[in-house]
């Protein structure tokens, strides 16, 4: 892959990204009430995207010793406690991470 491709693909992306973010705010400029549909995607989304994260983190979980399961399990454990009482889905992803490296860097070893 040569420079110009590599700007050219990165300019595509910003573009499509930015287009993406203002989409929105160019719909619903203040003038047009948000349709109640689009409000219940913005309050069932979050938990749909942990739930998501969640399957998706432990679909290769092996049940074979406790160092193979308990760091996960601990960890989505973390993950649904952080977001209960945050409120906050990078605060939880983050926290969930950062048990989980330490517990099979530092724990089960």
């Amino acid at each position: 892959m040569n420079n110009l491709h590599s700007a050219v693909l990165i300019a595509v992306i910003a573009v499509v990204t930015v287009m993406l973010r203002a989409f929105p705010f160019l719909v619903f400029n203040g003038r047009r009430k948000v349709p109640r549909y689009t409000m219940f995607l913005g309050d069932k989304l979050p938990y749909a995207i942990i739930g998501m994260l969640i399957v998706y983190c432990l679909r290769n979980v092996s049940f074979g010793a406790l160092a193979d399961w308990l760091p996960s399990f601990i960890s989505v454990i973390i993950v649904a406690v952080l977001h209960i009482w945050k409120r906050k889905t990078i605060i939880s992803v983050a926290g969930g991470t950062l048990v989980y490296m330490f517990l099979v860097q530092a724990v089960f070893v």
